[in-house]
């Protein structure tokens, strides 16, 4: 409907990749912080920021020597491009020869751009293995939920896939309900239900999942419907863990569900095909097509 809850009011991102909420006052963020930001950030943005690190350093270092005179052997006097090739040799430890320290200020500052890159290079390769080395979760999630009904109980329904050939040993998953509530006092809150789930723990996810979720008198949807949903600004927030069998570590997975991504009364479309030689296949064309019911 048009007039649904704009995705600025998420909680959680429909990619799972983090939460719309901005911290406001926090303090200024530490070495630490800053390692984790890199450690989570995209590999472009990752690959953008090292580079345009690199080059930054060694303007700076170039307009360093600039400003110290003629101290490069070899090196035409003012010529930041000179400058910027030697910084470039320093901090590379490359030395191709053609040029060099020309006096002892030379020697310092040489001194300390080969410190500086021996030790941004440490830094920077250990980032790039630590964010190669993490283990992640490339879980499909359906583009929408259903509520339909099931052996005579409405349940809500999602279904989630693997995207990986590996498989995640101990999966669990958990929905909450999230949506805006006012306490008999008058105080405004954000009010957050857990929903129980027919089969909430498989001891190996490696295909496919459907969430089942009973929608009976302990349901916080019992009674609830669309409309209720685009009031309150409802959400489904679900999040998978698990233990990657190839990495042995533990891997999660999460995503959200808003009102206008709520179908009731459909139901998903049968993705689990049996072949002429009694083996059975996923056709994930389907995987988030509905059906009216």
């Amino acid at each position: 409907m048009a007039d649904d809850v704009p995705d600025r009011y998420r909680i959680v991102r429909r990619d799972g990749a983090g939460f719309n909420i901005r911290a406001a006052g926090a303090p200024i963020r530490s070495f630490s912080d800053v390692a984790h930001w890199l450690l989570t950030m995209g590999w472009g943005r990752f690959v953008a920021l090292l580079i345009g690190g690199y080059f930054a350093a060694n303007a700076l270092f170039a307009l360093v020597y600039l400003a110290c005179g003629d101290i490069i052997e070899g090196a035409e006097p003012g010529s930041f491009r000179d400058a910027f090739d030697f910084s470039v040799q320093t901090m590379s430890t490359i030395g191709y020869g053609g040029l060099s320290p020309k006096t002892p200020m030379a020697d310092v500052l040489v001194a300390i751009e080969s410190m500086v890159g021996l030790l941004g290079f440490a830094v920077v390769t250990g980032l790039m293995f630590a964010k190669f080395a993490r283990p992640t979760a490339r879980v499909l999630f359906s583009e929408v939920a259903v509520v339909r009904p099931r052996d005579g109980q409405s349940t809500l329904q999602f279904r989630i896939a693997n995207q990986r050939g590996n498989k995640i040993v101990d999966a669990q998953m958990m929905v909450v309900l999230a949506f805006d509530h006012t306490t008999a006092e008058g105080e405004f809150m954000r009010r957050f239900e857990p929903m129980g789930l027919v089969r909430e723990r498989s001891p190996m996810f490696a295909l496919s999942w459907t969430g089942m979720h009973l929608v009976d008198a302990d349901s916080p949807l019992f009674g609830k419907d669309a409309e209720w949903m685009r009031q309150t600004r409802a959400e489904l927030v679900v999040t998978l863990t698990g233990i990657d069998d190839t990495f042995n570590q533990p891997v999660h997975a999460q995503t959200s569900y808003i009102g206008r991504e709520v179908r009731w009364n459909h139901g998903f479309v049968d993705i689990i095909q049996e072949n002429a030689d009694g083996t059975r296949s996923i056709d994930y064309a389907v995987f988030h097509a509905t059906e009216e019911v």
